[in-house]
């Protein structure tokens, strides 16, 4: 009998069956953020500490809010380069919700850092439901606006700064985008969207998609991951762009931008969606889809043929923006 898997790539489907699963079946169940959280720490803290790569530098920056609390940005930058380098500001993925550590994904930051020999700006963005949109987006425009005015404090080149996120970090980044424009700031180099979040009204075809229903999480915890993000907001008409990117009329005067969506995700036509609206405003487009493949699957099956094949071609499309 046909499993939910066997339409997988065979790869991700067996990196998928040895990965544990929640209580409902899938990688993720949003139905308590607190006790997931914790869930997730313990995890971590289980795991043996890895020495620190000395091909990396790792720097700290506390940036003042209005509020007088500080926004954090970990910067990672390649050992040894003292010449000033493009950076790319990073939006961690979690559904809006989970990641409150950048030392956490260390060793990812450290690789995208090295193989595009940039500055990889992690922004510890604000997280819902203590902090409701647009306090991410507010974050991160804080975060870019901050590097491109102390770019000679940082050894950045200003004007080759680029906004890239995952999953819920999608829509962070892409607002970030939209408010550099709108509050006539420095644009940045790129705008790169892996398998965003961008959409809080769930009504495109793939968010009713059986397959990815089973898979990385259920129709269920994306709404419950919104409700978290925008309160009653969400799914009505007063939910502004910076709180939902694809709740944009005006894509126009955005950067270049890279949008990676796989097969069997919920968010699949978001990010589809959200590709034709920027190519019909005239903004050149990367638009990938990646088949037999499920949400995030880079992350989980990093070792993948697929993986392999996505991150040459986003890398490529990152180093060629970010160095001109």
């Amino acid at each position: 009998m046909p499993t939910t898997t066997d339409a997988l790539d065979p790869e991700l489907a067996t990196a998928f069956a040895a990965m544990p699963k929640a209580a409902n079946g899938t990688l993720l169940d949003l139905s308590d953020i607190p006790a997931l959280r914790a869930q997730l720490r313990a995890a971590h803290a289980q795991l043996p500490a890895s020495p620190p790569d000395p091909r990396i530098t790792i720097e700290t920056l506390l940036i003042p809010r209005d509020d007088k609390s500080e926004l954090e940005v970990v910067l990672y930058r390649p050992a040894g380069a003292e010449h000033t380098l493009p950076a790319l500001l990073w939006f961690h993925a979690g559904a809006q919700v989970l990641g409150d550590d950048a030392h956490v994904d260390d060793a990812y930051h450290t690789g995208l850092a090295l193989a595009l020999d940039c500055v990889l700006a992690a922004v510890v963005y604000r997280l819902a439901p203590e902090t409701p949109a647009p306090g991410a987006a507010e974050d991160g425009y804080l975060a870019y606006t901050h590097l491109v005015r102390h770019a000679d404090d940082h050894r950045i080149t200003p004007s080759r700064i680029g906004l890239a996120g995952a999953s819920g970090g999608g829509s962070p980044a892409a607002a970030t985008a939209l408010m550099a424009r709108d509050r006539q700031s420095p644009p940045p180099c790129l705008l790169s969207l892996l398998y965003p979040m961008l959409d809080d009204r769930m009504t495109e075809p793939s968010t009713f998609d059986s397959t990815a229903e089973h898979l990385v999480s259920t129709r269920k915890d994306l709404q419950l991951a919104w409700t978290a993000v925008l309160g009653n907001r969400a799914g009505t008409q007063d939910v502004h762009p910076y709180c939902a990117p694809a709740r944009a009329t005006n894509f126009t005067d955005l950067p270049d931008t890279f949008i990676a969506v796989a097969q069997f995700d919920q968010l699949r036509d978001e990010g589809i969606t959200f590709a034709h609206h920027l190519t019909t405003a005239g903004i050149p487009v990367d638009l990938h889809l990646y088949a037999r493949a499920f949400h995030a699957w880079d992350r989980f099956a990093p070792t993948s043929t697929l993986t392999h094949s996505f991150e040459q071609t986003w890398h490529t499309f990152l180093r060629r923006r970010l160095h001109g």
